[in-house]
């Protein structure tokens, strides 16, 4: 097993496209995609449900996987965040494209429920995307140790409880009280507090690799 520091610093050596960990990304957003589009062509919300559990559980299992084996990545990690947006898209676009009516305690349609999918989907998909790809600028194996670079915008954007808030709270109080106005507070929330880590990012500075001459 890897010391503290071999694990959090990338090594040129070790990367590779092809790990467990990816293996299990493309796996699980293979059935998650599968299912999304299940989902759609049988217009379940189950379906889709059980497709955004499968992304939930094969985003654990991957990460998890990495650590106990010693095969985290940078492509591993770019790939997965890749993955992340791509079964995340799926989900939300066939929840939206359903519109049915909410799984768990509400009888009322969710007719607005697309305005604060937009809103998630564009903070998500593109200004967590970038502050996600940020950590390629630092000798760092991927997000989950950028807490060596700046412990603030990793408690809030990586850390256990931050990743947790970031991505499950939508879902589940989406799912579950079917109110789109909370969606929409929840997801304007999120995209103010990924503003604020693009500023902590920006006043940090990004490294720019030095160039090299050509020979």
């Amino acid at each position: 097993m890897a010391g503290a520091s071999d694990r959090i610093y990338a090594d040129a050596s070790s990367e590779r496209l092809l790990t467990g960990a990816t293996v299990i990304t493309f796996i699980r957003t293979i059935a998650t995609l599968a299912l999304s589009l299940w989902a759609a062509y049988d217009e379940s919300l189950t379906l889709l449900v059980i497709g955004l559990v499968v992304y939930w559980v094969g985003d654990s299992l991957d990460g998890e996987w990495a650590r106990w084996f010693d095969c985290e990545t940078r492509i591993g990690g770019v790939i997965d965040m890749c993955c992340d947006r791509l079964s995340c898209g799926a989900f939300y676009v066939g929840l939206a494209w359903l519109q049915p009516a909410p799984f768990f305690f509400s009888d009322e349609p969710m007719e607005l429920i697309a305005i604060p999918i937009a809103v998630y989907l564009f903070e998500f998909m593109v200004i967590d995307m970038y502050l996600s790809l940020a950590f390629l600028a630092w000798p760092i194996r991927s997000p989950n140790y950028f807490h060596v670079v700046d412990r603030r915008i990793y408690l809030w954007n990586w850390s256990r409880v931050g990743k947790a808030a970031n991505s499950g709270l939508f879902a589940v109080l989406l799912l579950a009280t079917g109110w789109w106005w909370l969606g929409l507070i929840i997801a304007v929330a999120l995209l103010a507090l990924k503003i604020m880590s693009l500023r902590w990012l920006l006043q940090l500075g990004i490294p720019v690799p030095e160039r090299v001459p050509s020979a």
